[in-house]
């Protein structure tokens, strides 16, 4: 097995597969509707909406690296805003989320595996994810997701029964 195979199939576990530390993104997300997804449980921390708008942005911009081999920040920005989604928005922020991975997946697929100790940037700048090798942008993004998950996860709890 190529290594950027190994690579997609982490991302895919811990999108929407059985991921080793927990519930992966997709099942973080299993339930969450509209007002879920907007409410803040938490004040002055991000919603579960914000939260995908997020992560779909990073996605994006890790894909659109991986293509054009330069760093900028997410097109949409680092934390888009939404003010409120209903039924609707809400469905079609999940679909942008499930599209943005699945061009990533097929972004990696589209690598040779000596691509993959290549340098994205020159400098190293956490913020912006540059100055890291192709290879740990990727595994960045499998942990970015990981991470998100968690939180999701910890922000509808409120809303769960308690038994």
């Amino acid at each position: 097995m190529r290594e950027t195979e190994r690579i997609a199939e982490q991302l895919r576990r811990a999108y929407d597969g059985d991921a080793w530390y927990g519930p992966s993104v997709r099942s973080a997300l299993e339930g969450v509707d509209a007002g879920l997804a907007t409410s803040r449980p938490v004040p002055g921390r991000h919603t579960i909406c914000e939260i995908v708008l997020h992560m779909t942005a990073w996605t994006r911009e890790v894909t659109r690296r991986l293509r054009l081999g330069f760093v900028q920040d997410p097109e949409e920005g680092d934390w888009p805003v939404r003010a409120a989604a209903g039924d609707a928005e809400w469905s079609a922020i999940l679909s942008a989320l499930d599209a943005a991975n699945a061009e990533l997946a097929e972004a990696i697929a589209a690598l040779d595996d000596a691509q993959l100790d290549g340098m994205i940037g020159d400098v190293r700048d956490r913020a912006l994810g540059s100055g890291v090798s192709y290879y740990a942008m990727l595994h960045g993004l499998v942990q970015h997701h990981a991470y998100h998950a968690g939180q999701i996860s910890l922000l509808r709890r409120p809303a769960e029964p308690r038994g």
